[in-house]
């Protein structure tokens, strides 16, 4: 019986992938752990192989690189060689190149993947509509190919991985002979860039958080030349290089220890409080943030934190985060400090009740003593949601992230 494997769900949030890459092709033979194509999803690209009993012969391939599919269609199917396949295919749109009715030699060669047209051959595109995928776009960047001189073979002439790999590797006898320069935006017109999985999942999430949690916020200034002391002592060793944030991500797990009515959230009919403190932490990829999460935070060392934040960054990046690394979030930091910001406002990121939003640190004049002084201070704003915590749980817990940072001996016990 031939086996028929379905658009995989590869995170809580994902409602429909992209298939980035197959690796395989109709007629491969199939055999558990082959890795079978790489599936973008709201969050990152993922290798999806065979698991086991998914053996025999790919008969059918239900999705093109660079096309869209809802969760749970077929994506593809394995079987005998020759077994007839139509009755799974009954219902499901048909390829473009296949005709009725369906046999499986029919099928073979419809899913057959078709040789891309050279992308340099054709003239430079200037068409400010262009569309490409973002593994597109970022291994273009990387290749150093011109987007405007690609012709995508995905759906719609949408530009995917392939034709960037096709275009990196032709002959210079096949490149147009304009020169390619890198890409300005054009003096007029428009761009539509088709939205990721990752932005529409953004959109939907924190719309719904927004427009259903009642947010209020709390800002807070830090005094930080304590902070800023111990960071340089503990990093004039050159075995470690701790920063700001991975402080901030100390105090605020030492802190939710002591309030754990911060560490909680709405479930609609409960408010679950946390115990286990595990404290996400975001980070801007291409398109747009992924929160991976430091478990047990607060039974972390500051260098512990500091290699797993390290890690984290660099994987969201190169999308290679799995699912287990971004879930189970219990509070959430976003910090836009080293981007210039001094301070700013965060959407709460469900289901936590809390998110704080950290800014850069600022040398002002501050007044101590009662003397006007050179300081240095940061910023910090939690944004709430009032369902589950009210001001004075705010700023209880605000006040223990300022001690903490304020005297960082304290949270090193």
């Amino acid at each position: 019986m031939a086996i028929v494997i379905n658009m995989p769900r590869l995170s809580d949030t994902m409602t429909e992938g992209v298939v980035a890459k197959w690796h395989v092709k109709v007629g491969d033979a199939i055999t558990e752990g082959v890795l079978l194509a790489e599936i973008e999803t709201d969050k990152a690209t993922m290798d999806f192989e065979a698991f086991p009993g998914q053996e025999g012969t790919l008969l059918y391939i239900g999705v093109g690189e660079g096309e869209t599919s809802p969760v749970d269609t077929i994506l593809a199917i394995i079987g005998e060689k020759g077994e007839d396949i139509a009755g799974h295919l009954s219902g499901s749109p048909a390829p473009a190149q296949e005709a009725a009715p369906i046999k499986v030699a029919e099928v073979a060669a419809a899913s057959a993947p078709v040789a891309p047209p050279v992308p340099l051959a054709a003239p430079m595109n200037s068409d400010s509509r262009l569309k490409a995928s973002p593994l597109a776009k970022s291994l273009a960047a990387e290749k150093g190919v011109d987007l405007r001189a690609v012709i995508g073979t995905g759906e719609g002439g949408r530009i995917v991985k392939r034709d960037i790999e096709s275009a990196a590797t032709a002959p210079a006898s096949q490149m147009t002979s304009a020169p390619v320069a890198a890409v300005s935006y054009p003096s007029s017109g428009y761009t539509d860039t088709p939205i990721s999985q990752m932005r529409k999942t953004i959109a939907k999430r924190l719309s719904e958080s927004k427009f259903t949690a009642p947010h209020f916020y709390l800002t807070m200034s830090v005094d930080m030349e304590a902070a800023m002391e111990a960071r340089k002592a503990l990093n004039a060793s050159g075995e470690h290089k701790i920063s700001f944030n991975d402080l901030v991500v100390k105090a605020v797990s030492k802190a939710l220890k002591l309030h754990p009515a911060v560490n909680s959230a709405w479930l609609g009919d409960v408010i679950r409080t946390n115990y286990d403190v595990h404290v996400g932490v975001a980070v801007a990829v291409e398109d747009g943030l992924l929160v991976p999460v430091v478990r047990h935070a607060d039974a972390k060392s500051l260098t512990a934190i500091s290699a797993e934040v390290k890690d984290f960054a660099q994987r969201a990046k190169t999308k290679k985060l799995q699912p287990a690394d971004w879930e189970g979030n219990t509070f959430t930091i976003s910090n836009l400090g080293m981007f210039g910001i001094d301070q700013f406002t965060a959407i709460v990121n469900p289901p936590d009740a809390c998110i704080l939003a950290v800014g850069g640190i600022q040398a002002v004049p501050v007044v101590k003593n009662g003397a006007v002084v050179p300081g240095n201070i940061m910023k910090l704003t939690l944004s709430c949601d009032h369902r589950v915590v009210d001001g004075v749980t705010g700023s209880a817990f605000l006040n223990s992230v300022k001690d903490f940072l304020e005297s960082p001996i304290t949270m090193m016990l």
